[in-house]
């Protein structure tokens, strides 16, 4: 601890010349905390996870706030983040799914019809009561929020009643509807040279679900609702920035390993390698411009109209996505270079359609380096871990999988969690960029904000998750199981409404 905290005050003190700055330690109990959920020793093929995340792709539908991180990356243990959010008066704690690609914040409200009463993640859901909270109001039609979100399509009105209501439908078939409150949502905030958290609230709109279906309805992974991290006006990052509580931007930094943990903030995580690449304009998500892929320093022979963005196509950063996909015409060539580049002790094999490798010495060894290009000079760096995913071991050795999908049938490409862990994140909707960097995500990090004017120690925390586990499942390298059974949740790319 001690040196933890010795490198992060040595990082401020080099940092203090240009900005003030908010030392936040992933390892202390905070306000907001992201779990995936997924039974253990559950493995699954890849087709199966491909085809869900698939499925799910229709769903991309003044001071530092700190959300403590919990849960793994690794897909066998883990398939959802989610995080907790205390809303009206006097405050209930709801969980939710984190979600970098809607909107909207909604929990389920008393009235739900379909809403899950019970979770097996073992944690202790709740309904929202509008009539309980004494500082809760239905958001008219004629109210500015309601208005804003006829924009972008994330409200409507209810003639007869004259509120403000909303019908989400998801790419997976499951859809969410009710109708918009106002009232206080509770948090920490990092105050000015102070070394603890002080406890804030702000009045915002959020959606309070009456009816829920599909995959939302299933009580094995249920949460409270989801917590859109998108970047409209009735996002939760837009209306608390609006109000000058928060910048506008938010980082994560997710562990890889099997502990898991990490940090999820608003605010800027200030590194000094960090690169940025401008985010594309008038786009619903978070589109980069993909320029080119490296392997081994040899750049691919995929033509750049591959990754143009267009209304459906191009490159996005999605952390609700397990896997991550690559566009159909550039995933052939990266297969073939990976397996090219593999070192004599790596066997290839196929199974079930899936290029997977039966492999005696470390991947770090074994296999190439991958580098995505994107626009601004700005580079991400791919370990041969961010890019398979391993299934078993037989007979001593273990059997890795490419985890990056194809995009069958269209030429978008999505980078999810396989490829975000271990990495800070910053999504800097102020400035329209994202930036990122290679990082122990265990460290205490520096973080920046602009109505902040000093330094203060933030403590973080997690959410306890219980998820049973049946027993242990031997797997034959040509008879994997199909990873696609792991439910790879959420790119959360809306279809319609």
């Amino acid at each position: 601890m001690a040196a933890t905290l010795f490198r992060a005050v040595g990082v401020a003190v080099l940092l203090l010349l240009l900005q003030f700055v908010t030392v936040v330690l992933c390892s202390f109990p905070a306000t907001l905390t992201l779990e995936r959920a997924f039974p253990t020793n559950h493995k699954v093929e890849l087709s199966q996870l491909r085809a869900r995340d698939r499925l799910r792709h229709g769903r991309v539908l003044s001071g530092v706030v700190d959300f403590p991180v919990g849960g793994t990356f690794n897909p066998y243990l883990v398939g959802l983040y989610f995080t907790s959010v205390k809303l009206g008066t006097p405050a209930t704690e709801f969980y939710v799914q984190i979600d970098t690609g809607s909107d909207v914040l909604w929990v389920g409200c008393n009235s739900c019809s379909g809403c899950p009463q019970s979770s097996g993640l073992k944690i202790q859901l709740h309904s929202f009561e509008p009539q309980s909270s004494s500082t809760a109001s239905v958001v008219s039609c004629s109210d500015k929020m309601c208005t804003l979100g006829l924009d972008t399509q994330d409200s409507s009105c209810d003639s007869q009643k004259k509120q403000c209501t909303y019908a989400f439908q998801y790419g997976d078939g499951s859809g969410a509807s009710g109708y918009y409150v106002s009232d206080l949502l509770h948090f920490d905030t990092a105050a000015d040279n102070q070394s603890v958290a002080s406890n804030s609230s702000a009045s915002i709109v959020f959606g309070c679900s009456t009816s829920a279906s599909g995959v939302l309805q299933k009580t094995d992974r249920a949460v409270d609702g989801i917590f859109g991290f998108g970047q409209q006006e009735l996002s939760v990052i837009s209306q608390l920035s609006s109000q000058g509580i928060t910048p506008k931007v938010f980082s994560h930094c997710l562990k890889g390993d099997d502990s898991g943990g990490g940090i999820l903030i608003l605010g800027e995580i200030v590194e000094p390698n960090i690169v940025y690449s401008p985010l594309v304009q008038n786009q619903a998500h978070y589109n980069l411009n993909l320029e080119s892929i490296s392997v081994s320093g040899q750049t691919l022979p995929i033509d750049q109209s591959v990754f143009e963005t267009s209304s459906n196509r191009g490159t996005i950063i999605d952390s609700g996505t397990t896997l991550s996909y690559l566009a159909e015409d550039a995933y052939d060539p990266f297969v073939t270079a990976i397996t090219s580049a593999i070192s004599q002790s790596v066997t290839p094999v196929t199974s079930q359609g899936e290029q997977c490798y039966i492999v005696t010495s470390s991947i770090s060894d074994a296999f190439p380096q991958v580098s995505l290009n994107f626009a601004g000079n700005a580079s991400m760096i791919l370990r041969p871990e961010d890019y398979l995913l391993q299934q078993n071991s037989v007979s001593g050795a273990q059997v890795w999988c490419i985890g990056i999908q194809k995009s069958v049938g269209q030429d978008i490409t999505v980078l999810g969690d396989l490829v975000l862990k271990d990495k800070i994140i910053v999504y800097d909707l102020a400035n329209q960029r994202i930036g990122w960097v290679q990082y122990d995500c265990s460290m205490s990090v520096i973080v920046s904000s602009n109505t902040s004017t000093g330094t203060a120690s933030v403590n973080g925390g997690s959410i306890d998750v219980n998820v049973s586990s049946s027993g242990s499942l031997r797997i034959d390298p040509f008879n994997l199981i199909p990873i696609s059974m792991m439910l790879a949740f959420l790119v959360h790319i809306y279809i319609n409404h």
